[in-house]
């Protein structure tokens, strides 16, 4: 198969569904059984892809647990905080939270893990698929320093790495437009600063419309 993220999620059942739904042709190409075109790997991050991750504040992560029972949950920070280590690794720091553990328990059993990364702003998303492996901060002490946060207050206690196995750029169409406050501080600051001008000569004009005392 050319595509790889396609390749892992294509599985038969999955293809029995576009053959009963009539979409197994459009994916021919990609599955390699149609024309010549060279690979089209998608298993190692690129400019654009590693660009996209450094952007993020956020993403959302889902592993399986043993009961086969799948878990999601959002990882937040400031931009940046997903790390792309080199184009087949990412990493983050894990800090001291509710202290649940699901993700860390499923993945000591299965470290497969989907990583699902939005710009609502600009309706995009990247999907990937790779393997987890958890690194007590302890055990590699630099490697926990070198994924710490800025600035922030907690203790690392668990550094991430994502191993890729895939990656995949979704259809934007449906994606409703949303912005974080600092992605509407860029177009709200010149309209209050012109706000504050206006402001400025009605008051100006004011003072000048404003009869003499004698």
């Amino acid at each position: 198969m050319l595509h790889r993220y396609l390749e892992i999620a294509a599985t038969p059942a999955v293809q029995a569904a576009r053959q009963s739904y009539g979409s197994a042709g459009q994916y021919a190409r990609l599955d390699g059984t149609l024309g010549k075109d060279g690979p089209i790997r998608n298993d190692r991050l690129g400019e654009a892809e590693a660009a996209f991750v450094a952007e993020r504040d956020g993403f959302y992560l889902g592993s399986v647990s043993e009961t086969g029972w799948p878990y999601v949950q959002f990882r937040g920070g400031p931009a940046g905080f997903l790390r792309v280590i080199d184009e087949r690794t990412l990493g983050y720091a894990d800090f001291r939270g509710n202290r649940q553990y699901i993700t860390t328990g499923n993945v000591a059993a299965n470290d497969r893990v989907s990583v699902f990364l939005m710009d609502y702003a600009h309706q995009r998303r990247l999907k990937i698929f790779g393997r987890m492996r958890i690194v007590d901060a302890g055990e590699d002490p630099a490697l926990a320093t070198k994924l710490a946060v800025a600035d922030y207050p907690g203790r690392v206690e668990r550094a991430v790495l994502i191993e890729i196995e895939a990656f995949d750029w979704n259809c934007p169409q449906h994606i409703t437009p949303r912005f974080s406050q600092s992605e509407l501080e860029a177009t709200l600051t010149p309209i209050r600063d012109e706000i504050m001008m206006l402001r400025a000569e009605n008051e100006r004009l004011r003072l000048g419309a404003m009869p003499a005392i004698s």
